[in-house]
């Protein structure tokens, strides 16, 4: 990667992946597919469709739909998932491990968030699909957070953490984990002591906002997400733990669009959509922390290690180059407004031109 310096103007990287990501289906997967095609070579795409992908059948038929909706010439590979749930069988697993085409399984806390209705009540209940799990070399990839309504909405994660994730991780030592998308000073400090079969990816919105981004000015429904943001002390945490080159931290976007009509309502969704600038965001939440010679690492090869493929070979260019952000993409017949609508960025990807 380049050197760094207060002159960098570019940054050579081997090309990222994409650790956690949502497409959606049909026209909307179509719609927002070349956006993350244009920036990664592979993205592990989350299961939480409508029905959910529960069967090595279903993510075989949907990988052929991101397959063929793919622009013309991208080069693109999808990571599919399979949604655990109560009914998920050892079999099912087998199947997905043989297929050649499932590379983790979803774990959602029953209504922890976006489609997650069909997920996971009781751990105790998938211990057999577990074990199949280690025998197979499937990980695991958690939603940690508890749903228990007596517990706040900022503390999800962590008693998740106390409650779940530490007995989980001691009956199962030799299951890889993925705490999806942490949010918190105590899950940095869980993954860092954890044996090295348990990693973790962080959002960009995680690394750049804490909770005041959510009422600054008014009401911001297109800066809610799950796990919500948290306080600074974590937000800095985070961004530690990004930025510190240990391997078991690295990018995964939780790029999640809903219609603008699904975040501006009554009972906002919640999701962020960042993949129109995902390294961008990326890249200034290093270059702030003074960190852009960490990018490559977090970015291109911590990911890729952990899971045991192949490092990419192809390389991307970010610029220094100020531009701003569309207000708003077409999103099926409906519209979609990305992170930093209408804002001014200061790093962008080379030959990278999204139209509003």
């Amino acid at each position: 990667m380049t050197a760094q310096n207060d002159a960098v103007s570019t940054l050579s990287l081997t090309r990222p992946d994409d650790w956690h990501l949502h497409l959606r289906d049909g026209d909307r997967l179509a719609a927002v597919l070349p956006h993350t095609a244009a920036q990664f070579a592979r993205a592990m795409v989350m299961p939480n469709l409508t029905p959910p992908i529960v069967t090595t059948k279903a993510a075989l038929a949907y990988r052929d739909r991101i397959l063929a909706a793919l622009p013309a010439h991208a080069d693109f590979q999808p990571l599919m998932t399979l949604y655990l749930t109560e009914e998920t069988t050892p079999s099912e697993i087998r199947r997905a491990r043989e297929s050649g085409a499932v590379y983790g399984v979803k774990l959602y806390p029953a209504g922890a968030t976006t489609h997650s209705e069909a997920g996971v009540k009781e751990l105790s209940r998938v211990y057999p699909v577990l074990e199949a799990m280690v025998e197979q070399g499937l990980p695991l990839l958690l939603h940690g957070e508890v749903t228990d309504p007596t517990v706040d909405v900022f503390d999800r994660e962590r008693v998740f953490i106390e409650r779940h994730l530490v007995p989980l991780v001691a009956r199962f030592p030799s299951l890889k984990v993925v705490l999806e998308h942490i949010t918190t000073r105590e899950a940095v400090a869980f993954v860092r002591e954890a044996h090295p079969f348990v990693a973790a990816t962080i959002t960009p919105q995680h690394l750049l906002f804490d909770r005041n981004a959510l009422f600054q000015g008014g009401l911001r429904p297109h800066h809610y997400c799950l796990p919500v943001l948290k306080r600074e002390v974590h937000r800095r945490a985070v961004l530690e733990a990004a930025v510190s080159g240990n391997p078991k931290f690295f990018l995964g976007t939780d790029s999640a669009p809903h219609p603008r009509s699904g975040k501006e309502s009554r009972c906002g969704c919640a999701g962020i959509y960042s993949a129109h600038a995902a390294l961008e965001l990326y890249a200034e939440a290093f270059d702030n922390a003074n960190a852009l010679d960490r990018l490559e690492g977090f970015a291109s090869y911590a990911g890729a290690d952990f899971y045991g493929l192949p490092r990419n070979q192809a390389k991307i260019t970010l610029e220094r180059v100020a531009w701003q952000v569309p207000e708003e993409f077409p999103f099926g017949a409906e519209r979609l407004l990305p992170l930093r609508a209408g804002e001014r960025m200061l790093w962008r990807l080379r030959a990278n031109s999204p139209s509003a």
